[in-house]
């Protein structure tokens, strides 16, 4: 995978990862397998590591934390994980696959451990932000009334500081800092005069690939009356509300997919609500689909585990009627549901309680729930709960989108997928692996098709291409010009020919539309191949001592645009262990790389794949996971033959 990845034994040793995640542990590979996972991660995110691959290993639902890594450079790299359990064919043994999530949409999402321990432990984190900027990111009351507004110039806040010590904030904040030791500073706050602070900075990169942050915890070494405390606490939860009210529905705006909504509802929600643990139910054919934040312990989770909607239980009633229940302690659960087990509640501590908020009002069809767990006995205010209901029902107007432009894109490759051919199964002397992937943004049809099949003459014919437009026409428009490429072959095998017929069956056709394409005519008897192409991206040629070329064939027009086009034909050989690889234009070029460096980077993968004795099918595999980094969203086509 091109995100970090890592596949460990159940007692967390590394068995094999990828440098993504090498990179994130700032190791080499190969210093990396065979050791424990959490030995390699700084001592304080061992316990969170370790809840997580135990949660993974031994749990039937998905595990989400955020954990720190040492990373490459001076930054440490923060990220949200995934583990899960996985089973390896063909042993059979049973793995944890450990995988950091891409959280590009919610950066902020990844810091909430950090302004919890900073809240908890009396401190302040602020984040220094590339403009300038001070931006307040929560922690204690006292240092809140520092920033009574959540951003800040950074200059102006020097202002303030001591003359004696604003050289030593300047280091303290300035770009060369990594991480510094603590730093005495004289401020000076608008009512109490000149407070004492102690101040500390690390960087910090927020997700893989992510940016490089420099956050600046403070501490406060003054002391303060209690009354100012508690006036200064109540401010800073109303404020703090108020910021997690606009960061959650933020958020849950820029959920995308159901996946990245679970990201968000798991990574937020406790937090937000002041709970202790989160779960996240979805209704999925009448029965629950779970998934917690890891607060909440597995067995409690996977007794919720197809439980089915009809159940006479709390969580499928509120699912039912859309009415949120509220229990303030595990007395008041047990006297209106005596006879329920299913709840994520800790039958051990009679003092804790937990909420249940409904994804869809009264009356609508029911979509989920989610629960958040509380350690004591607590009822939320009004205020709470409203906020709660708001926050259950945006969840649930974007779990709708999501579904919506699933079952879009399900139709959408369903047609594409209808419209390519199945390949024959053995061609002898051959071995042969193609390749489809939809668009990226996943919500339109495209026109990039593939083909392989005999030819009267013994040979195999080779196809590729792509026809213009991403539309449910590209694809009818596709399949016209396979099958008539098809239906000439079996006429006139010789390549030229087929293109020459087929581009003026499409110029009377006045078809509105035109198609690029590169055919081949091989013997796998002798190894003689006749290619052309119209239009289309060269051939790569890649061989087991892992080399490649790459082969423009003689270049010709577009099909369907000129009348009385002739196509040049070129001979060559294809040696035994050599192999050719077919692409269309997704796969080589892209805002971010030009054409000639992505033939060569495609045509470097494919050598290495084969000097690394990969078949045919992990040698396409590689090529399509390497489509990610192109930035392209075209469709993808990828054809790899080889003669054995």
């Amino acid at each position: 995978m091109a995100t970090p990845s890592a596949l460990l034994t159940l007692d967390g040793v590394i068995r094999s990862l990828n440098s993504a995640m090498a990179a994130q542990l700032g190791r080499p590979r190969q210093q990396c397998t065979g050791r424990c996972f959490i030995d390699l991660l700084h001592e304080d995110q061992r316990i969170s590591a370790e809840g997580l691959l135990t949660h993974g290993a031994t749990a039937k639902t998905l595990a989400i934390r955020v954990l720190e890594f040492p990373g490459s450079g001076t930054a440490t790299v923060v990220c949200l994980v995934e583990a899960r359990a996985v089973t390896e064919s063909p042993t059979g043994e049973r793995l944890v696959w450990v995988h950091s999530l891409d959280a590009r949409h919610d950066l902020y999402g990844l810091l909430i451990p950090f302004q919890l321990a900073a809240k908890t432990a009396g401190l302040g984190l602020c984040m220094c932000r590339p403009d300038e900027q001070l931006e307040w990111l929560g922690g204690a009351p006292a240092l809140a009334a520092l920033f009574p507004q959540a951003l800040v110039p950074r200059s102006k806040m020097i202002r303030r500081v001591h003359p004696d010590d604003r050289k030593d904030v300047r280091r303290l904040v300035g770009p060369a800092t990594a991480r510094s030791s603590w730093t005495r500073l004289r401020f000076l706050t608008e009512r109490d005069g000149w407070a004492v602070l102690g101040g500390q900075v690390r960087r910090i990169q927020l997700g893989y690939g992510g940016p490089e942050r420099v956050f600046l915890v403070i501490r406060d070494d003054t002391q303060s009356e209690a009354h100012r405390q508690e006036t200064l606490a109540e401010a800073s939860a109303e404020r703090d509300r108020a910021d997690a009210i606009t960061a959650f529905s933020s958020a849950l705006f820029s959920a995308s997919t159901e996946q990245e909504l679970q990201q968000v509802v798991l990574a937020r929600l406790a937090a937000a609500a002041g709970g202790s643990g989160a779960l996240f139910a979805l209704v999925d054919e009448g029965r629950l689909r779970v998934s917690s934040d890891g607060g909440i312990p597995t067995w409690e989770v996977d007794a919720l585990l197809g439980l089915s909607l009809d159940e006479d239980g709390p969580l499928p009633y509120a699912m039912r009627t859309g009415q949120a229940q509220i229990f303030r302690n595990q007395e008041e659960l047990a006297r209106r549901w005596p006879d329920d087990e299913g709840l994520p509640l800790p039958r051990s501590a009679p003092g804790t309680a937990l909420s249940i908020t409904p994804l869809s009002p009264e009356g609508d069809r029911p979509l989920g729930a989610w629960v958040v767990t509380y350690e004591r006995e607590h009822v939320p205010s009004a205020e709470k709960l409203a906020f709660l209901t708001t926050l259950a029902e945006l969840a649930g107007q974007a779990l709708k989108t999501s579904r919506l432009q699933q079952a879009h894109v399900e139709l959408s490759v369903a047609l594409q997928e209808s419209m390519l051919p199945t390949l024959p199964h053995h061609l002898a002397g051959l071995e042969i692996a193609v390749r489809y992937q939809p668009s990226r943004d996943g919500l339109d049809v495209g026109g990039d098709w593939y083909d392989a099949f005999f030819l009267p003459d013994g040979a195999v014919a080779l196809e590729i291409g792509d026809a213009q437009g991403h539309d449910v026409d590209a694809a009818v428009f596709m399949g016209q010009v396979r099958l008539s490429m098809r239906a000439i072959a079996a006429q006139e095998p010789d390549p030229a020919t087929v293109l020459a017929r087929t581009n003026e069956l499409l110029v009377a056709m006045d078809a509105p539309r035109f198609a690029s394409c590169t055919m081949l005519h091989l013997d796998p008897r002798n190894g003689k191949v006749v290619g052309t192409s119209a239009g289309h991206v060269p051939l790569l040629q890649a061989r087991d001592n892992g080399s490649h070329t790459v082969r423009a064939l003689p270049p010709g027009p577009v099909l369907g645009i000129v009348s009385g086009t002739e196509y040049p034909e070129e001979t060559f050989t294809l040696e035994e262990g050599t192999a050719l690889v077919m692409v269309t234009d997704g796969v080589v070029e892209g805002p971010s790389l030009t054409l000639d460096a992505g033939l060569e980077r495609a045509g470097a993968l494919a050598g290495r794949a084969l000097h690394d004795r990969l078949g045919v099918e992990a040698t396409a595999d590689r090529l399509l996971d390497a489509v990610a980094a192109v930035d392209h969203l075209d469709d993808v086509a990828v054809l790899v033959i080889r003669r054995a």
